[in-house]
């Protein structure tokens, strides 16, 4: 609703749920003064209430104005738009507190004062302006987040043109510890952009790009190693050039994503496939207006359609289940391993013909899956698979080549090692891929995706040495089942849980639910499946699992803040017990172990630690979801829908200041996360 009402009156569109979320409390509260009951008479408590109402949203927009003024100062571009913005908004909300402040209690009746009661018109003109106001300013502070991916893609971008023409080690090792940071801070802006997203296909999209370059980094490391090392074999170099420019190209995507534009001026065409065909079949069937026969014979066509689209599907997904289960041993792989460390160039020839093979039926099957998807994000899921398997392959193929000829090389031997994992990790996505097309035929919502992440400090150091991926063997996997099996039952009834509430935009349930994400991707690590491979992996994943953790605890908070104090008690006791299961989660991850036994030791300490951390989270929300029911029935005047938002502020009127714990106040909260690398006007 907020949305919908703000475009209409700014001519601005709103992409992100960040700034959506922040307009709901506004609108609420703003809702609630417009929408009184007209009562002939006004006891004292109602007059209060109006007049509370009315300084909390006046004294909130003070606030609010003063974080859209900082960030004005701080971006030349933008400072005359956001200034105002800023002073519309200010003015409107100067005009809703005079609305509603009624003075004294005891004047009387036929003061002829404008009051919220009396000139209804001023109010809703003061509201319109008020919310067209504040949405430029979020737009606009939005655009600053855009402004920061795009400079940190350049910064990425100059510095791999850098590496691409290092022809030293030493200097490579110096560029490449740059790079390694640049592309931290990148991942970072595009991972919270991603999530922020309301255009599913565009969140798929950048999901694509994210993961493209979280494989490309290892492979440009290992690839432009080998060319250093063998700076005159033809096949590394372009081996070499090949991971720079997918790496490039991805890079390009994610701004086109942010930007809505294309940077050649032209925009990709994909042909259509057969699930949009038909369902825009469909769609015309029932626009027709007809007869009763036609009706009838509409009808039919659908069901035939609908049984057509079945068959399609039941087709290609046991098709493409078939074939993987042909290249679940990786013979191909194997064999290119085992031919380019003995130099058999023959052997290398047949292996090369097989994977080409490989490749075209991967790759015809990924363009099968695509026409069955059942949703726009899955096709173009189904188009990244077929772009990964057409340029892995013959880069797979350079890699064995140049170890054929250099059989005694490492670099080159392990340069081979990283791309065959790509292959696989891509065949193990495919697998994913097709119980979510299941999923979404069947009318299931379908196990979570892993969680991907993109490098992070420390994983490619300076000193460029590949730490040795550690995977359990089968008799630790056997060891680790019992536990695994305990976390995926904790992981199901906290979906359970969350599916009951009504509000799926809800922050804490966000945060719920991509914390059982991440536990869902461990649970699936402990069976030797899913995206995350290795033990480094999952210490990584688990630490991101505490750090959401935390943020989920600095939620309850504000919502605790809007309850009574019995409910306020209960949920605290819950909430206070994040941080320091947090904390020991982080300290397991960050401790270092060395040999088998250790690492074995720390994975069932983590696996465990995160099941603690699940069955708090369950209470939690149970508890939550009870307080938020409980708020909706007890819905007063100052009450909402929303009232654990909507009444954030109220707060602002109880005398909470910006520096207190309650500082997102309609929106400044969502406003100053989005501008987190920024210097806001309280900080100077």
């Amino acid at each position: 609703m907020a949305s919908s009402h703000c475009n209409a009156d700014t001519g601005l569109e709103i992409k992100t749920r960040s700034v959506e979320q922040t307009l709901i409390p506004l609108v609420t509260q703003i809702t609630t003064l417009i929408n009184h009951k007209e009562k002939p008479k006004k006891s004292e408590k109602t007059w209060r209430a109006i007049q509370r109402v009315g300084q909390a949203v006046s004294l909130a927009v003070g606030r609010f104005v003063a974080v859209g003024e900082a960030i004005a100062s701080e971006n030349e571009e933008l400072k005359e738009e956001m200034y105002f913005a800023c002073q519309e908004a200010r003015q409107a909300g100067e005009c809703i507190a005079q609305l509603t402040d009624v003075g004294s209690f005891d004047q009387p009746e036929s003061d002829a004062r404008a009051t919220v009661y009396t000139d209804k018109t001023g109010m809703i003109k003061a509201a319109r302006s008020l919310l067209s106001s504040v949405t430029k300013v979020l737009v606009l502070a939005d655009r600053v987040v855009i402004k920061q991916i795009i400079n940190s893609r350049s910064k990425v971008l100059a510095t791999l043109e850098h590496l691409e023409k290092v022809s030293s080690f030493q200097e490579f090792v110096q560029i490449f510890s740059q790079f390694g940071n640049e592309m931290v801070e990148f991942a970072h802006l595009t991972g919270d952009r991603q999530n922020d997203l309301k255009d599913e296909k565009k969140k798929a999209r950048m999901a694509a790009a994210r993961a493209i370059l979280e494989k490309c980094t290892m492979m440009l490391l290992t690839a432009s190693k080998t060319c250093l090392r063998h700076p005159d074999c033809e096949s590394a170099r372009i081996n070499k050039a090949g991971v720079f420019h997918r790496m490039r190209l991805a890079l390009d995507q994610v701004i086109e994503i942010v930007t809505d534009s294309r940077s050649n001026g032209e925009h990709k065409i994909h042909p259509t496939s057969i699930y949009a065909d038909i369902n825009e079949f469909k769609q015309c069937l029932k626009a027709k207006e007809a007869t009763n026969d036609m009706e009838l014979a509409i009808i039919k066509t659908r069901q035939c359609m609908s049984e057509l689209r079945r068959e399609l599907q039941n087709t290609a997904v046991e098709s493409a289940g078939e074939l993987l289960k042909c290249y679940a041993e990786h013979i191909v792989l194997k064999a290119l391993k085992a031919a380019g460390v003995e130099g058999d160039l023959e052997a290398l020839a047949e292996g090369t013909s097989k994977l080409s093979e490989q490749k075209e039926q991967l790759s015809e099957t990924s363009r099968l899956l695509r026409h069955v998807s059942g949703s726009e994000p899955l096709e173009i899921t189904c188009l990244h698979a077929e772009e990964t398997f057409q340029v892995i392959g013959p880069q797979i193929i350079s890699a064995a080549q140049t170890l054929a000829l250099h059989p005694s090389s490492k670099i080159a031997k392990e340069n081979l090692e990283v791309f065959c994992e790509a292959w696989e990790s891509q065949l193990n996505d495919m697998s994913i891929l097709l119980k979510e097309i299941n999923d979404v035929f069947e009318g299931r919502k379908g196990e979570k995706r892993a969680y991907l992440s993109l490098p992070r400090p420390g994983k490619h150091s300076a000193n460029l040495k590949v730490v040795k991926a550690v995977k359990l063997d089968a008799e630790e996997q056997a060891k680790i089942a019992k536990l695994g099996l305990e976390l995926r039952l904790h992981t199901s009834d906290v979906d359970a849980e969350t599916e009951r509430w009504e509000d799926q935009e809800n922050e804490i349930l966000r945060q719920a639910q991509s914390m059982s994400s991440m536990a869902y991707s461990m649970y699936l690590f402990t069976r030797g499946e899913g995206l995350l491979k290795t033990t480094q992996d999952l210490f990584h994943q688990a630490e991101i699992f505490a750090e959401e953790g935390l943020r989920l605890h600095s939620s309850l908070h504000s919502f605790s803040n809007q309850l009574e104090e019995d409910e306020k008690s209960s949920l605290l006791v819950e909430a206070e017990r994040f941080p320091a299961l947090c904390q020991q989660l982080q300290m397991t991850c960050r401790t270092p172990v060395h040999g088998k036994a250790a690492t074995f030791t720390k994975v069932d300490t983590i696996i465990q630690e995160t099941i603690n951390m699940m069955t708090v989270l369950m209470k939690a929300l149970s508890l939550c979801y009870k307080l938020l029911k409980k708020c909706k029935v007890d819905q007063t005047f100052m009450g909402s829908p929303h009232s654990w938002r909507g009444n954030q502020l109220q707060t602002v009127a109880n005398g909470e200041t910006l520096d207190g714990k309650n500082t997102d106040t309609f929106g400044v909260k969502s406003l100053e996360r989005h501008m987190a690398n920024m210097t806001f006007l309280e900080s100077k």
